[in-house]
């Protein structure tokens, strides 16, 4: 069985217990520890909607929607996809009333959407799921020109490594999102690609979580980890990344 088949169905016998007990309320809750970093994400995403027009945006690998609901208020046409087809059934429940959602089962690596589709297209947390060049190259395709790729996810440093590898040997992980987690080099081949690159990085301290966390709450813990990272702008220890593309 292959890595891309492990996760599949890992992720459809996840989305096959709501299903079975038709719950589909809250499917995630954000630690308090990366609200700022989500809320920088959604802020970007918000920036580009046109007023009084269509914009269609692809979000790819959204699982069970756990970060779409932002994104159908924003008033975009959203094509939610997923490589797993019960978590795209669990997104068909959740938000079946929206006028402006629909979903496709859809492997990233090799998307079912002619070049030039969608105005944007955006990702949180799923680039170490597919192959990363391939990827790239899916997304910049069924972009319009001009179109941006916005992408909030985990980065490739010693020790958020050593947390993933602990997950793989626990059977949480397959292999191959430890060797595809997005690095800085990956970032740099986003900008030679797109031509125009932003980013930001989050959590440059939260190796020392356990041990702050013995003398903080997890609130005052946020606010001192948000407070490091604006200031001092560290990325070789970030924890997370947001990244916003323009195809020029």
């Amino acid at each position: 069985m292959t890595d891309k088949n492990i996760e599949t169905h890992r992720y459809n016998k996840r989305a096959r217990l709501l299903l079975d007990a038709n719950e589909f309320g809250n499917v995630h809750k954000v630690a308090a520890c990366l609200n700022v970093l989500y809320e920088y994400y959604f802020k970007l995403l918000g920036l580009n909607v046109s007023d009084g027009s269509a914009f269609n945006l692809l979000e790819i690998g959204a699982g069970m929607g756990e970060n779409t609901k932002p994104l159908i208020d924003m008033s975009y046409n959203v094509c939610a996809t997923d490589i797993s087809p019960e978590s795209v059934k669990v997104m068909d429940h959740r938000f079946s009333k929206y006028g402006n959602f629909s979903t496709e089962v859809a492997d990233m690596e090799k998307l079912p959407f002619n070049n030039g589709s969608f105005d944007m297209v955006c990702s949180a947390g799923s680039l170490s799921y597919g192959d990363n060049i391939v990827v790239m190259n899916e997304v910049y395709r069924v972009l319009k020109q001009g179109g941006v790729f916005i992408v909030v996810d985990s980065l490739n440093n010693p020790i958020y490594r050593i947390n993933r590898y602990i997950h793989y040997l626990r059977g949480n992980r397959s292999k191959s999102t430890l060797v595809r987690m997005p690095t800085t080099n990956l970032i740099n081949r986003y900008d030679e690609k797109f031509g125009s690159v932003q980013v930001r990085f989050f959590g440059a301290i939260t190796w020392l979580f356990p041990l702050l966390g013995k003398i903080l709450s997890e609130h005052a813990l946020a606010k001192f980890s948000d407070w490091i990272d604006a200031r001092l702008k560290i990325k070789k220890s970030a924890f997370k990344f947001v990244m916003m593309a323009v195809k020029e």
